[in-house]
């Protein structure tokens, strides 16, 4: 399921759609009972509009997969982590600004 080219993920969808992508994947680790998760989602869907085609956009519900939140040691949410190449490029806790999240997509999309 996409919502505004947001992919919902669950465990037999996540390598494919994230370890094996061409393009960085910013992956939101949330929760439905979390406040700041919903704050920040406006902002991904607007963040995921801008840089379509260049950073693919994703979400995982930590109470519907907890497998993969302990996988990537989640310990809050809301948890980003931008994954380049299959490897973890960073990870943001916390509701960050706009400015913040688009200034670790733009280093993800610099070259090396």
């Amino acid at each position: 399921m996409a919502l505004n080219n947001i992919i919902e993920l669950r465990e037999e969808t996540f390598a494919s759609e994230v370890l094996s992508s061409c393009v960085p994947v910013l992956v939101d680790f949330w929760a439905g009972w979390c406040q700041p998760c919903r704050i920040l989602l406006p902002m991904l869907e607007d963040l995921a509009t801008e840089y379509e085609g260049q950073v693919k956009f994703a979400k995982v519900d930590v109470e519907k997969h907890s497998v993969l939140a302990a996988e990537y040691r989640i310990s809050g949410v809301p948890t980003l982590i931008l994954f380049k190449d299959g490897e973890v490029e960073d990870v943001i806790v916390g509701l960050k600004s706009k400015r913040d999240l688009k200034a670790s997509l733009e280093n993800a999309l610099t070259p090396a």
